[in-house]
């Protein structure tokens, strides 16, 4: 029998993006009905083309879920797109709280609880935290290790975690439904990098953006060489867009992997034609991450350990080729498409 809302917390939507996510939706829509949060709750999932059993697991799920006072419900979203998919899901969704989940993204018991608190203690506009990567296999291990180190990602505190404070932007996102439709939702051109899109719009109109280590979500990692390597160059790419579309935004830590592609590939290449020194380069990138995949593997298996440097390698490279390789036309293409912020009557005053 399910417990009546507390009327004292405020009603949460959970939208959830999803195309092809047969292995983990069951779960991640568990994980969010299980919360330890007594207000009334409703997930919203927005279902992508998928080519799986993505749409039946939903339709049992809302089967199972009606009547309840955590209902599922879905929304179409033919063009695949997570920018599309978020606005479809934030425009059928009611709630005050909007609370944004990935099909392969389970939350911390508390998540929801503590997200909703911390939006009313810091006064913020969004709030979000951990991404904790975890694997289920030896691969999926050595990429969480990838993950969650600093050689792997450098200091991005929703990866290795840090104090709380603001944040120029934060994993997923715990949102007032008030400033996601002041700022009119989501940029669709923004295929990847729309969580910075929209939390950029969110601070420029005054906007308070909010990274707490309280809030964990377990990530699934991609189960593959292949989807790793996409996934990274999308980012890259994206990165790179972000960096065209916000003059400044960028820093060191992005340019690392596009400048080690360089000199990796200039290393190899002079190495063959004019001196085998110039392999020092491509050899020592291998030595180090090879001995930065050390303290990263401790109590893995030997299997995830020796592909910790695999995994580093394809996230490093990928990204930077990704980045290198950006199209100027995309860039132009998605400035075209600059939403200014949108101020309140408040801030605009």
């Amino acid at each position: 029998m399910n417990a009546k809302p507390d009327v004292q917390s405020p009603a949460v939507s959970v939208i959830m993006p999803v195309l092809d996510e047969e292995r983990h939706l069951r779960g991640a829509v568990q994980a969010i009905l299980a919360q330890e949060y007594a207000g009334e709750m409703e997930v919203v999932i927005a279902l992508g083309p998928s080519t799986d059993r993505t749409d039946e697991i939903a339709a049992e799920l809302v089967r199972e879920t009606a009547g309840t006072s955590k209902r599922v419900h879905t929304v179409p979203n033919p063009t695949g797109r997570t920018p599309a998919a978020l606005n479809a899901a934030i425009k059928a969704s009611r709630h005050p709280v909007v609370v944004r989940v990935d099909g392969h993204g389970m939350l911390s018991p508390d998540y929801i609880a503590t997200a909703v608190r911390l939006l009313d203690e810091t006064g913020a506009q969004n709030v979000g935290g951990i991404m904790h990567a975890e694997g289920e296999n030896a691969w999926e291990h050595a990429v969480a290790a990838a993950m969650t180190s600093k050689i792997g990602v450098g200091n991005a505190a929703f990866h290795t975690g840090g104090a709380a404070g603001p944040a120029e932007t934060v994993y997923l996102g715990v949102f007032r439904r008030a400033a996601l439709e002041q700022q009119g939702g989501y940029n669709v051109e923004f295929i990847r990098a729309q969580d910075w899109e929209l939390n950029f719009r969110i601070r420029e109109a005054g906007g308070l953006i909010w990274f707490s280590p309280e809030l964990r979500v377990s990530y699934r990692p991609r189960p593959s060489v292949r989807a790793l390597a996409k996934q990274y160059k999308d980012y890259g790419r994206w990165r790179h867009v972000v960096a065209r579309y916000h003059e400044g935004s960028i820093n060191l830590r992005y340019l690392a992997p596009p400048t080690a592609v360089v000199a990796i590939a200039a290393g190899v290449v002079l190495g063959a034609v004019l001196t085998p020194w110039a392999l020092l380069v491509p050899g020592g990138y291998l030595a180090a991450i090879t001995a930065g995949s050390v303290p990263a593997g401790k109590g893995l298996s030997l299997k995830a350990r020796l592909q910790i440097p695999v995994a580093l390698a394809t996230m490093h490279m990928c990204w930077g080729w990704g980045f290198l390789t950006s199209p100027k036309s995309l860039a132009r293409k998605v400035i075209a498409a600059r939403r200014p912020a949108v101020l309140d009557g408040a801030n605009a005053a």
